[in-house]
């Protein structure tokens, strides 16, 4: 499977990323419950209903990584925070 998420800023607090878009949350990633999953949240149309999905940890810091290069990190001291205590 494959999902797209648009997003213009990645915003990190210190256990989940959230997905913005035009200042509103269309995503997040986030560990589910202290396990090892790693599991992105997905808002579809409607805001009620959400897809989760199993997402890599190397997935989620090549994403910072990514959004921190090309200035779509919101708060990068939050996402090293985000480093330390997720991955």
């Amino acid at each position: 499977m494959v999902f797209e998420v648009n997003f213009d800023t990645l915003d990190p607090t210190d256990v989940t990323l959230h997905f913005l878009r035009d200042g509103e949350k269309v995503g997040s990633i986030y560990n589910d419950y202290g396990t090892q999953k790693t599991m992105a949240r997905l808002t579809v149309p409607g805001g009620a209903d959400f897809i989760g999905v199993e997402v890599p940890k190397s997935f989620v810091a090549e994403l910072l990584d990514v959004a921190a290069e090309t200035g779509r990190l919101a708060a990068p001291t939050a996402a090293e925070a985000y480093r330390l205590r997720v991955l």
